[in-house]
C-alpha cells in the first residue's frame, strides 16, 4: 500500500501533530528511462517522470493532498480554485476526500471535457466564465478574500510545498539529481517547486548537485520568455495555457539560480513531440507535457551538450485528459467490410 506524500516526506513538510494523514495513493510516480529517444537526441541518459499516474491523473495531486489537508487543520469548510482543468480534478478529488465543499472556476473555451468530467464526477461546483484562466484566478483571489473559503490554486503555498516531493523521489531513484530537468511551464508552481526540492534535498545531504531547470511555455502563452502579461494566451496545450503566471518570480528565480532556461516551443513542436512520446516510447500524456520532449528536442537541435548528461523530462499529465486531441491528430481507422481478403491487403501481409 502506498504511503502517500504526507508521509513519505513529512519531514519535508509543514505537518503538525494535527494535519490529518490522508492520502488517495498520490506520489511515488514512475521514472522510466528511454527506449528510443534517449539514443536519437544523444543524451547520456534520458528518463520520464510520468506525473500521469497520480489518482487523478496529473501532478497536482502531489500539492493538493498537503493544501488541502492544511485546509482540514485550518478548520476550513470549502476550497475554491480557478483550473484549465487539472486543477479542478484533483482539488474536486481532495475536498471529496476530506468532506470539503469544492468551488472551481473555469474559462469557458478551450477546457478538455476529460478533465471537466472528472471535476463534476467528484461532486464540485463549477462556474464558467466568458473569460480567461488569468481572469477566473481574479476571481477566486477576490472571493476567497470575502468569504471564509481556502484558495488551492498554486498560489497557496502548500501546493508548492507538495510538488516539490517529485525532485525528492528523482533523487531517491537516481541517487543524485539529474543534470538537466525539462519541465512544462503554465502558472509556474511546478517549475517552481522543483527547484525548492531539489535545492531542500541538496541541503539535507541527500544529494550533491542540483539540475538545471529547463522550462518551456508554449510560444502562444509565453509571457516569461516575453517578459510581459500575455492577454489572450493561444496553444492547444490548455493546461500552459496562461497569460499571467502566478508563480512568475519562482520560476524566473528557478532558472537563474539553476543556470537554466524558460523558453518557449510552437504547437507544432507540442504536437511533433506528443506523437513522438506515443510512438517512440508507448508513454501517452497530454499535450502540455509534450513542451518538456518538445524543448529536449529543441535545445539539442541547438547545440546544447547532452552527451554524457542525464537528463529528466516531466510528464505532467496523463493523455487521457484531453483524448479529443489524440483522435483529431490521428490517422482515422480503415474502414473495411469483415472480409479477412480486405484486412491482409489493407495492413500489408500479402
Amino acid at each position: 500500500m502506498k504511503q502517500g506524500v504526507l508521509l513519505r516526506y513529512r519531514q519535508f513538510l509543514p505537518i503538525t501533530p494535527k494535519t490529518p494523514m490522508i492520502t488517495l495513493g498520490e506520489g511515488d510516480t514512475p521514472l522510466v528511462r528511454s527506449q528510443r529517444l534517449e539514443k536519437e537526441i544523444g543524451c547520456g541518459e534520458l528518463y520520464f517522470k510520468l506525473e500521469g499516474c497520480n489518482p487523478t491523473g496529473s501532478f497536482k495531486d502531489r500539492g493538493m493532498v498537503v493544501a488541502v489537508a492544511k485546509a482540514v487543520e485550518g478548520g476550513s469548510r470549502a476550497i475554491m480554485c480557478a483550473s484549465t482543468g487539472n486543477t479542478s480534478a484533483s482539488a474536486a478529488a481532495y475536498g471529496a476526500r476530506f468532506g470539503l465543499e469544492t468551488l472551481v472556476i473555469v474559462p469557458r473555451a478551450g477546457i478538455a471535457l476529460g478533465k471537466l468530467a472528472q471535476a463534476l464526477a467528484y461532486g464540485a461546483k463549477i462556474i464558467s466564465i466568458d473569460g480567461s484562466f488569468d481572469d477566473a484566478l481574479s476571481l477566486v483571489r477576490a472571493l476567497t478574500q470575502r468569504y471564509p473559503i481556502t484558495v488551492v490554486n498554486s498560489i497557496n503555498p502548500h501546493r508548492i510545498e507538495g510538488q516539490k516531493t517529485a525532485a525528492f523521489e528523482i533523487v531517491d531513484a537516481l541517487g543524485d539529481a539529474p543534470d538537466y530537468l525539462f519541465i512544462p511551464v503554465g502558472n509556474a508552481g511546478n517549475i517552481t517547486a522543483y527547484w525548492k526540492g531539489f535545492l531542500e534535498y541538496q541541503r539535507a545531504g541527500r544529494s550533491k548537485s542540483t539540475p538545471g531547470m529547463m522550462g518551456f511555455q508554449a510560444e502562444g502563452a509565453a509571457p516569461i520568455v516575453q517578459g510581459r502579461v500575455i492577454e489572450e494566451p493561444r496553444t492547444v496545450a490548455s493546461a500552459i495555457r496562461i497569460g499571467n503566471p502566478a508563480s512568475w518570480k519562482g520560476a524566473v528565480a528557478a532558472r537563474d539560480e539553476s543556470g537554466g532556461r524558460i523558453d518557449s516551443v510552437s504547437d507544432e513542436e507540442i504536437l511533433s513531440a506528443y506523437r513522438l512520446l506515443g510512438s517512440s516510447e508507448g508513454i501517452f500524456g497530454e499535450p502540455a507535457s509534450a513542451a518538456s520532449v518538445a524543448g529536449l528536442v529543441k535545445v539539442a537541435r541547438q547545440g546544447l551538450e547532452l552527451k554524457g548528461k542525464k537528463v529528466v523530462c516531466i510528464i505532467t499529465g496523463s493523455g487521457l485528459k484531453d483524448p479529443d486531441t489524440a483522435v483529431e491528430i490521428a490517422q482515422p481507422p480503415a474502414e473495411l467490410p469483415a472480409d479477412i481478403a480486405a484486412i491482409e491487403k489493407s495492413l500489408g501481409l500479402v
